[in-house]
């Protein structure tokens, strides 16, 4: 019986775009011979060389980075690693940031949508509580986080549907090395400040009972999350 391909082989002969891309300008390094510790070219010039947006062309340098290949310094460029080796090479870092939230934009303004419909007193007084813990939290990175997760959860915990929660929880889990990687460079404190207001508005609009408002308003808070990172 001949054997079907899977989910990993189709994996396999399709890999991500942000390693195709970091190939390309692994590639690039090695055919210009751009020795350790030089400049690479500015991400504008260099999305256009390789004919990429700004968006996959910064997954893939966060992913050279994450692989000791190039460094990036902010405020200054994107560099050759000193410690890079012909041998160097990426370590697999799951979907790719702007891919995890494009999936986001799709199905959680849904899920607020829904959830403000049917949201309860207590669900809403949940989502209440995940925003006071981040505003609490503002300067605590780490607790910011989880605060920010508990948010969304309770969100998805609103519409009264597990399976809408399981998968904002497989959403939330695939924000792996390349997504904190990212962060790290390119959240701003105008991004931080921001974000409590966009949840704010959320929870505002899924208090009221306003799908269409609770929808827009998580449509702006990821759009504008996205806009960051991919301009930076």
């Amino acid at each position: 019986m001949k054997k079907t391909s899977g989910p990993q082989d189709a994996q396999t002969a399709e890999p991500r775009l942000y390693r195709v891309v970091a190939d390309r300008i692994q590639k690039l390094i090695k055919d210009d011979n751009i020795k350790a510790g030089t400049r690479l070219p500015a991400e504008r010039e260099l999305a256009a060389t390789l004919n990429v947006s700004r968006a996959s062309l910064r997954e893939a340098l966060i992913a050279l980075e994450l692989g000791g290949i190039v460094e990036v310094r902010g405020g200054s460029g994107v560099y050759v690693s000193e410690q890079a080796t012909p041998e160097s090479d990426m370590p697999e870092a799951g979907p790719g940031p702007f891919e995890v939230l494009a999936a986001r934009k799709l199905i959680e303004c849904e899920v607020a949508a829904i959830a403000a419909k049917v949201a309860t007193d207590s669900a809403v007084d949940a989502i209440l509580r995940a925003v006071l813990e981040m505003e609490k939290h503002h300067e605590d990175r780490a607790s910011n986080e989880q605060a920010d997760r508990n948010f969304h959860m309770a969100i998805a915990r609103a519409t009264a549907n597990a399976a809408l929660v399981g998968v904002i929880e497989c959403l939330w889990n695939q924000r792996g090395s390349l997504w904190h990687k990212l962060k790290e460079h390119f959240q701003t404190e105008e991004l931080r400040k921001q974000t409590l207001l966009d949840h704010r508005n959320i929870l505002e609009a899924i208090a009221s009972h306003n799908p269409a408002a609770a929808r827009a308003a998580m449509r702006a808070h990821l759009e504008r999350v996205t806009r960051v990172f991919s301009r930076g």
